[in-house]
């Protein structure tokens, strides 16, 4: 199932977007081994297996990176693969002797991902990071939030997700359609600063065109416009509003039964902030629920803000199957959709434990070696 159905990945365990691009291509299909460590290191935030969701629909197992021998069983896999993740800082791989070089050297067909927050390049390459670091010297944090107040941090999701995790399997998927052709491999630098500041591509040339000011909450996209903002409700819930076009914009008047002709041009910015307090004190007029009824499924660009927990539960996700529950947890399901080989459902990540090992027979050890490697305490 999926289109990447066929491909075999190996991944070197990491945390945040490299789990991520590895769960991107299992989803749709390819066959990826996580490769722990034998004492994995996390953020120090443990949960049980079962809710790693990132290390869904795929097997993994423990091996020892600091001996040879396990060195050389990674290499072993590695031969067998059409492509490698690995997070670690610049120069870790190759003093592990799994760097890219070696790599391709037994497999040159190879792709070869690498994720780092920094890149592979530059002065701060060994420097310690995360994703609030990464948008804060690309822009993109510095244009979050409301005016007079800090910069908000958007989670995780512009740099770790957006930024890394999205463009590396974008990488990878490239240099694999690449090597079809070439028969060669490559190495992906999938830098997670790169990415931010790639999907900060059409800000910037708003920024050059004099429509888009670096005063946070000043522009239409970050909450200064009254026509793209969220408001609160009755209930203390909220909406989102996002009738950019004029034409949207109409509709949401009729609907409101507001005349047009008592508000101000679109884009007279020095009058957004009344027009913002007018509807404000409209939509506290109403409950979340009511607005819905009126607005929600009209082309006036709305919609409720809907928790975690509320968001599985709405009828548009429950028709399109946005959302899936495995093995009793409820989780996002596979993305994009494919007409033709699409996505089978995901599979509970899976934990290390005695049984883990085994998943090393479908790369072609014999399960006598794989016993041996236990014993010797190469696998774990």
């Amino acid at each position: 199932m999926g289109p990447l159905q066929g491909y075999r990945v190996v991944e070197l365990a990491g945390i945040g977007p490299g789990p991520m691009a590895a769960m991107l291509l299992a989803d749709q299909g390819a066959e990826v081994l996580r490769i722990e460590r034998l004492q994995p290191s996390g953020l120090g935030i443990e949960k049980p297996a079962r809710f790693e969701l990132l290390h869904r629909s795929r097997k993994a197992v423990a091996i020892d990176l600091k001996r040879p021998e396990g060195v050389a069983l990674v290499l072993r896999l590695v031969a067998q693969a059409d492509a490698l993740i690995e997070g670690f800082r610049p120069g870790v791989t190759e003093r592990l002797g799994l760097g890219p070089e070696i790599c391709l050297k037994r497999n040159p067909r190879l792709v070869y991902g690498r994720m780092t927050g920094w890149g592979q390049t530059g002065p701060l390459a060994q420097a310690a990071g995360h994703d609030l670091n990464y948008i804060a010297l690309t822009g993109a944090l510095h244009a979050i939030g409301r005016p007079g107040t800090p910069p908000t941090p958007p989670l995780n999701l512009v740099a770790d997700f957006g930024g890394g995790a999205l463009y590396m399997a974008f990488g990878i998927v490239s240099a694999l359609l690449e090597a079809e052709r070439s028969g060669q491999g490559q190495v992906v630098d999938a830098a997670m600063i790169d990415g931010a500041a790639s999907l900060m591509t059409m800000f910037h040339g708003l920024h050059e065109a004099g429509q888009f000011t670096t005063r946070r909450g000043a522009n239409f996209l970050d909450g200064g416009a009254f026509f793209y903002e969220v408001y609160e409700c009755a209930d203390g819930k909220h909406v989102a509003l996002a009738p950019i076009e004029d034409k949207f914009l109409a509709e949401l008047y009729r609907l409101l039964e507001i005349d047009p002709a008592s508000m101000p041009a679109k884009l007279d910015r020095a009058r957004w902030p009344a027009v913002k307090a007018k509807l404000a004190a409209l939509f506290k007029t109403r409950t979340r629920d009511e607005w819905c009824r009126l607005l929600e499924g009209s082309d006036a660009c709305f919609a409720p803000v809907l928790s975690l927990e509320e968001a599985p539960r709405h009828p548009h996700h429950r028709a399109r199957g946005t959302y899936v529950e495995v093995d009793g947890i409820v989780q996002p399901a596979p993305a994009p959709r494919f007409s033709r080989t699409p996505a089978a459902t995901p599979v509970p990540p899976a934990p290390l434990g005695p049984e883990s090992a085994a998943s090393l027979c479908g790369w072609g050890l014999a399960e006598p070696e794989v016993a041996a490697l236990k014993t010797a305490g190469i696998v774990g």
